[in-house]
């Protein structure tokens, strides 16, 4: 049985700030558990339905009711199995390779398919400025669907790493080069903008390359791409034209 203090616990991690508190977050459903079980990311506490006990017995579970399940989840259908794992500790971003920049992303969903898409075209570091949504929370983590657990990303200062970095950067704006006609580096920065308001005025000063998805019909009034639609055709660039120079 669910003890009041571990539903206590399980619950109050659905916010940033005892997330930190305890250094700790919640993953569900089969798949997804499965992927964190198999990554590097440290077990605290795993919980499960009587009818699917057998698939995580290794583990160690504790068998709860569907009931208690119901009571702790963030899903509206709890899928069987719900875990804890611990925050791990952040390491320094390497100067390599194609890393993604988020500049203010508030929507969990939106970030969880960037993870994915980062996950999906090969992307393995993420920087976000420290007001983007943090990856732990459970729509997050749940939107990315295990791609989390091959993802590095930090929570940093963004001029700072912008300017002390070596690489070119390149950012998604509205009025800047075709970005099918642009030179594009593999080893580089490509920073993402907020939803509504796109890349902030301070980062934006220090993008050298300023990139943007043509629109081909003149007579929409849709002002932008969304900004997990925009990340997926920009990362597909970049790893179309380094699959040519190939």
């Amino acid at each position: 049985m669910l003890s009041k203090n571990q539903s206590k616990i399980i619950t109050s991690l659905r916010q940033k700030k005892y997330r930190l508190q305890h250094q700790f977050f919640v993953v569900e459903g089969i798949k997804v558990i499965n992927e964190f079980l198999s990554s590097k990311y440290e077990l605290e506490e795993l919980f499960c339905t009587e009818d699917c006990y057998a698939s995580f017995r290794t583990f160690n579970p504790q068998i709860i009711s569907d009931k208690e399940l119901s009571k702790i989840s963030n899903l509206s259908t709890p899928n069987r199995v719900l875990g804890i794992f611990k925050i791990p500790e952040v390491l320094k971003p390497k100067e390599e390779g194609l890393i993604l920049v988020l500049d203010e992303i508030n929507d969990p969903g939106n970030l969880g398919t960037i993870i994915r898409l980062s996950d999906w075209f090969g992307i393995s570091q993420i920087i976000c400025s420290k007001n983007t949504v943090d990856c732990y929370n459970p729509k997050v983590v749940q939107a990315t669907m295990g791609s989390l657990t091959r993802m590095s990303i930090n929570y940093l200062d963004l001029e700072i790493f912008l300017k002390e970095t070596q690489l070119q950067i390149y950012g998604a704006v509205m009025n800047g080069e075709n970005v099918y006609s642009s030179n594009l580096e593999q080893n580089a920065i490509l920073v993402m903008g907020n939803e509504s308001n796109g890349i902030s005025e301070k980062v934006s000063s220090l993008i050298t390359n300023k990139i943007t998805i043509p629109r081909y019909n003149e007579a929409t009034i849709t002002e932008s791409l969304n900004v997990a639609t925009a990340t997926a055709i920009l990362l597909n660039e970049f790893r179309r034209i380094n699959f040519i120079q190939k």
